[in-house]
């Protein structure tokens, strides 16, 4: 065998397996090789070249080092070829993976970013959206948590930012659902270009009076910019359990944890700029507005691409099903974008549409009609913690829409969320619990929050159902109403 930057790093410990124990010794990067998984992806394809760039090494140093071990071990002299080592970048989709995948590790190890990104544009430059997308899922699956993912995102970002700059933007067509996301994303642009002018009026200034002057069209901005909810609620309920259904959920995981962060910092900046806590208010807005414009960056770069790439248009319209129930952000969907749904014709209402239920019989419009007139929210979860049911009242405390059906409940709530969620579905899966009970004050309002587990007439455990209300006049009740007060 003869030595080269093109020698499959495969062959060579085909060759002489005890080279295993000097690459390792060499360098911790090397450890993964000793891995199956990465001997079959990695190890088929990528040259000596490549691996001198994942351990830091010079070439040149590299393969003489080779040579000198194997000519110890086997008494045998190995000849180096001085010719061009393969540079061009990897094409192996797994390959590209697991190196991606190292490159990430380091610099959540805190490796320098220019040392990481000298390798990056030399192994995999051309890295599109759905790769990010699926090494973030990958990293998630194995062990890495998502918050540890999501505090060094700007970081993954920064990296990838020159490879995705290069690549064209998606022009999905006028009413598409990312059409209505992205105009969303230039009207919040403006927002924050309002607030920046502001900000940079005021000059970072202690003053508070100098401040007050500018308070009240400063909570204004605010006020406008919280409507961004709207935009992240559509990407939770109606983008993100379509993207899972294709085994994509790690970076919907990862965004919406930020977008809670960024809720949370719009609740603090509303809280300072009307309490008049200067300068504190300045570093909040700041962090605010740049999660905002992060948000936005990667939305396009990355989330939106990778979505245009992966889903067919029967997803599309799933996405688009149900928009108008949560609501659009500051501007409304052009129209344009028509795909073809039929809508099922209605069933005639009568006794063969009835359904006898055990004390009494209702028809399917009747049951409806029942469900969605109640003064509660319901939300049931099946045996499977699958969402198979809501109650579509016209003013919901907390949004749902069709997207949400069938998603597995776990993914319906925020991250931070999760680990609550999975302990009430295991105690009432187990019989030691029946009910969980929350309450919290949302907007002025008072709300109670129930979760009741279902069971069959064996003691089966059949599913959640979860109940929320509104009780803040019920809490101000006093004495008896016992006459109609109609006027």
């Amino acid at each position: 065998m003869e030595l080269s930057g093109k020698t499959k790093i495969d062959d060579l410990l085909k060759g002489y397996p005890f080279l295993m124990e000097f690459f390792i010794n060499r360098s911790p990067k090397f450890k993964m090789l000793q891995s199956t998984v990465m001997r079959k992806t990695v190890g088929k394809v990528a040259p000596l070249s490549h691996v001198a760039h994942i351990g830091g090494i010079e070439l040149p140093l590299l393969l003489k080092e080779i040579a000198a071990t194997i000519k110890e071990k086997t008494g045998k002299d190995v000849p180096i070829l001085e010719e061009a080592a393969e540079s061009g970048p990897l094409q192996d989709a797994e390959t590209r993976q697991e190196v991606l995948k190292e490159i990430i590790r380091d610099l959540h190890n805190g490796v320098d970013m220019a040392i990481l990104k000298q390798r990056f544009y030399e192994l995999i430059k051309d890295i599109s959206p759905t790769e990010i997308a699926k090494m973030e899922q990958r990293l998630m699956e194995e062990g890495m948590p998502e918050n540890e993912i999501k505090r060094l995102c700007d970081v993954h970002v920064e990296l990838f930012k020159e490879a995705l700059g290069e690549q064209e933007a998606p022009s999905p067509p006028s009413g598409h659902p990312l059409h209505t996301f992205m105009k969303e994303n230039r009207a919040v642009e403006g927002i924050v270009g309002e607030i920046k002018g502001i900000m940079e009026r005021l000059c970072d200034t202690p003053e508070k009076e100098v401040f007050r002057q500018h308070r009240k069209n400063l909570g204004a901005l605010i006020e406008r910019l919280s409507d961004i909810n709207l935009h992240y609620l559509r990407k939770e309920n109606q983008l993100f359990p379509v993207l899972e259904k294709h085994g994509i959920s790690g970076p919907s995981e990862v965004m919406w944890a930020i977008h809670d962060d960024i809720r949370q910092t719009l609740k603090y900046a509303r809280t300072q700029i009307s309490e008049l806590q200067v300068p504190l208010v300045y570093g909040t807005l700041k962090y605010l507005l740049q999660s905002i414009n992060d948000m936005v960056y990667k939305e396009e770069h990355i989330l939106f691409p990778m979505a245009m790439e992966m889903l067919a248009e029967a997803d599309w319209i799933k996405v688009r099903q149900g928009e108008e129930e949560i609501g659009y952000a500051w501007i409304e969907p052009e129209k344009g974008w028509l795909p073809g749904v039929e809508i099922p014709a209605a069933k005639a209402v009568g006794e063969a549409d009835a359904v006898s239920l055990s004390t009494g019989r209702l028809t399917r419009e009747q049951v409806d009609l029942l469900l969605t007139h109640l003064p509660v929210d319901l939300s049931f979860v099946d045996e499977n913690d699958e969402l198979v049911y809501y109650s579509a009242t016209k003013e919901r405390i907390f949004p749902r829409s069709p997207g949400v059906i069938g998603r597995k409940v776990q993914k319906c709530h925020p991250p931070k969320s999760f680990h609550v969620v999975q302990k009430i579905l295991d105690e009432f899966r187990a019989g030691k619990k029946d009910v969980a009970d929350f309450w919290i004050q949302m907007k002025g309002k008072f709300i109670h929050i129930r979760y009741f587990a279902v069971r069959d007439s064996r003691g089966n455990y059949r599913g959640t159902l979860e109940v929320s209300q509104d009780v803040t006049d019920i809490r101000k009740l006093e004495g008896e109403q016992r006459l109609l007060d109609w006027d």
